[in-house]
């Protein structure tokens, strides 16, 4: 096809943006010469600024379907930038609506669930299929075939003004306040700080607001706690990854990224978290599920901790 103009869709959520980043990536090789586009949310323009993949970046306003003026400035942009492929990495009911602005045509190449496309994808929805593996599959239908694990590198941050004592494993106990099933409890996490004091180790905490309460119960409990809670961007959480001996953590953005740079990582999910389909992977990583969070024992979370 021409190397014109080319489209990629990824909505989010955070952890979900980072495992795009390998498809992403894969499809900038794939059209080097291309005017590359994404649309997305205003939370990831920084990052996707920074990746240095894309020649614009569009935030999606994603506009309700009452919101006649929102749709029609949707509708506008797209079919104005005159896109010849697709590829919506989304692949939700919203974005595959966004196929339909494209009337009366001309119709760009689409990636993803829209069917009668020839680069439609089709799987059962909802699906237990990992998105690694899921996209790759998408991808492999649009003709491209080395999709790599997300290379998340330059996402670095200066960490030297947190001055941590090293060695410092980094502890994860939040997830979104939506989901707070997902958690494991923060009295365990306490628990665990202090055995890992113990062995030398300094307990560092990332969080956030939604996450004040288990950090303060985490810090109560154990005096050689450190808390970044609030004090880092999505570019500091990578590089205290790379420098930490480990990282324990719940299904949430954090974690995800942490283990995405390889740092030996501990994830801990509830299966309503659908760790076969979300669930990082690698070798430095120890996957431990249960139904109920509240019955996974802090003796088994410390057996699963590989300090390097």
């Amino acid at each position: 096809m021409a190397e014109t103009n080319i489209l990629v869709i990824k909505l989010g959520a955070f952890g979900d943006f980072l495992y795009a980043l390998g498809p992403m990536q894969a499809i900038r090789r794939h059209h080097p010469t291309a005017r590359l586009s994404l649309l997305t949310r205003p939370a990831y323009r920084d990052l996707a600024e920074r990746s240095g993949l894309f020649d614009e970046i569009q935030i999606d306003d994603e506009p309700k379907a009452w919101n006649i003026a929102g749709v029609l400035r949707l509708r506008r942009w797209l079919r104005g930038a005159g896109f010849t492929r697709v590829y919506d990495l989304q692949t939700s009911d919203r974005t595959s609506s966004y196929r339909k602005l494209f009337c009366p045509g001309p119709w760009p190449e689409w990636s993803g669930i829209v069917p009668g496309d020839p680069l439609y994808h089709h799987y059962k929805r909802p699906t237990l299929t990992h998105t690694i593996d899921r996209q790759r599959e998408q991808l492999r239908i649009a003709g491209i075939n080395d999709v790599a694990r997300s290379d998340v590198s330059f996402m670095d941050g200066d960490i030297t003004r947190f001055a941590l004592s090293v060695p410092f494993v980094l502890l994860i106990p939040g997830s979104s306040a939506k989901m707070k099933i997902k958690r494991w409890p923060a009295e365990k996490y306490a628990d665990l700080a202090n055995r890992l004091a113990a062995k030398g180790l300094t307990p560092v905490v990332l969080g956030g607001a939604e996450e004040a309460d288990a950090i303060e119960v985490i810090l109560s409990a154990c005096a050689q706690a450190v808390s970044l809670s609030g004090q880092t961007t999505i570019f500091d959480i990578p590089a205290l990854g790379r420098r930490a001996a480990s990282a324990i953590g719940n299904d949430t953005g954090p974690m995800h990224a942490v283990a995405l740079t390889g740092c030996p990582t501990v994830a801990i999910f509830s299966e309503l978290s659908f760790p076969a389909k979300a669930g990082p992977r690698g070798e430095h990583v120890r996957l431990l599920v249960r139904e109920n969070l509240a019955d996974l024992p802090v003796d088994e979370v410390e057996a699963a901790v590989m300090p390097r």
